[in-house]
């Protein structure tokens, strides 16, 4: 039930029009003295209030545009990563968002579209200088937030984290130990929906890795005590209250744009392990690659994975560039059309946004879930749509406040360098095959 401890409910969400979409009304970014202006701010040539540029002590630095919008809430735009050794940045991504946090309760009583319903960015808070450790807190406009009369939320977290080791190998002569701590650019928002707040991550790597998670925390709903029908736990004192189990489904919504094209390829590779023939010592594995040229609702299976390749740029060995997919555990909800894949591939269409429950008005006949967006486009301008799913049966633990419960997905650099860019200058020289007797 999504009414909060002040008896506060969330408001319905309002339709947006194409248009208002695109001029950019209902977004907002930046601190007040800014005074700043509406989302084509956060264009290509963004200003230096709504810029994020990073570099990290490896010598990697990431750039990127920000933007607010009252569904969506943070929206990253322009996304560069430029690693040592390279003399310009490369551009991964046009765009960058969540696109639906989807909550169906297991009795079937309840069931939310949070982004699109509920307005998930106008629940931005105001974070603690403690939960921005070392880094800055931003200053936001929020679009039809919490307190009209106080629009402006410290609301953005820049800082650097450590995550250990990016690399350690023991030379093969002498006592040398090549290794190197990773750190990471973390970009996040808590926005409150109801009882829930959704902790929203934008992990950068130095090895150009992007981690996207979503963390669920705040408090368990006390009006939804009432699972008595065997589809909930028993929190507190013996079993009078059941505490009804759920579902997460959350989506995000990437547009490719790499080396600053965003006419990439979608490519689906597969492998086969099959028993040992005569006279082999082990089995084979023989791994397949399927060229993804319309649009496609995708699952993961065992040793399946996706990669968007550039369709202009290439490291300098001469080999594509490309980020490979790589998902996170997931509790796939089959209760609803758009929720039974675990990727969606469709062909660029500035009106779909959302993932279910898309509020444009995109023409009569156009649906409004991104599984029927996949009609047999051609794939020229691929968007794509990762769904991460969490099931949510609900412990004593989770009281109180609820333990933060991640989910989410990373992209990983394939090719986009030549060599790792965190190399030590002293093995620079070590690319291809090496000479174990040199």
């Amino acid at each position: 039930m999504r009414v909060n401890r002040i008896g506060r409910a969330r408001k319905a969400a309002v339709g947006l029009s194409l248009a208002a979409l695109a001029a950019g009304v209902t977004t907002a970014a930046g601190p007040a003295a800014a005074q700043p202006k509406a989302a084509s701010a956060a264009a290509a040539q963004c200003s230096t209030t709504y810029r994020i540029e990073q570099k990290l002590a490896s010598g990697t630095t990431w750039r990127m545009c920000w933007r607010f919008e009252s569904k969506s809430g943070l929206v990253l735009e322009d996304v560069s990563y430029q690693p040592p050794g390279e003399a310009a940045p490369i551009t991964v991504l046009n765009s960058a968002k969540l696109a639906q946090i989807h909550v169906p309760y297991d009795d079937g009583k309840n069931e939310f579209n949070d982004v699109t319903d509920y307005d998930f960015g106008s629940g931005l808070v105001n974070l603690d200088p403690g939960e921005c450790p070392g880094g800055t807190i931003r200053v936001v406009k929020v679009p039809d937030g919490l307190d009209p009369a106080h629009p402006y939320v410290k609301g953005l977290c820049t800082t650097t984290r450590s995550r250990g080791h990016a690399y350690r190998m023991q030379a093969d002569t002498g006592n040398k130990v090549y290794q190197a701590q990773g750190k990471d650019l973390l970009v996040y928002t808590v926005n409150k929906v109801g009882w829930y707040e959704y902790m929203t991550e934008w992990r950068f790597q130095d090895d150009g890795t992007i981690n996207m998670n979503v963390g669920a925390t705040g408090s368990l709903s006390p009006y939804d005590y009432d699972a008595g029908d065997g589809r909930g736990w028993p929190i507190g004192k013996g079993a009078k209250s059941y505490a009804t189990s759920h579902s997460h489904n959350v989506f995000w919504r990437l547009d490719f744009g790499l080396d600053g094209s965003s006419k990439g390829r979608v490519e689906q590779y597969d492998s086969v392990v099959s028993p040992p023939a005569a006279g082999q010592q082990g089995p084979t594995n023989k791994t397949t690659r399927t060229k993804v040229t319309k649009e496609l609702a995708g699952d993961a299976k065992n040793m399946r994975w996706w990669r968007m390749v550039s369709a202009t740029g290439k490291n300098k060995d001469g080999h594509a560039r490309s980020y490979e997919l790589v998902p996170g555990p997931t509790s796939k909800y089959l209760g609803r059309p758009f929720t039974k894949h675990d990727v969606y591939f469709t062909e660029y269409d500035k009106c779909e946004q959302y993932a279910s429950n898309n509020p444009l008005n995109c023409g009569a006949g156009h649906g409004k879930s991104v599984d029927t967006w996949v009609d047999g486009q051609t794939l020229t301008h691929p968007v794509v749509w990762m769904n991460v799913g969490f099931h949510h049966i609900a412990r004593d633990e989770d009281q109180q406040p609820m333990p933060v419960h991640w989910q989410g997905f990373s992209i990983a650099p394939r090719d986009v360098t030549a060599m790792n860019p965190l190399t030590p200058a002293e093995l620079a020289g070590q690319n291809g095959q090496v000479d174990p007797s040199s």
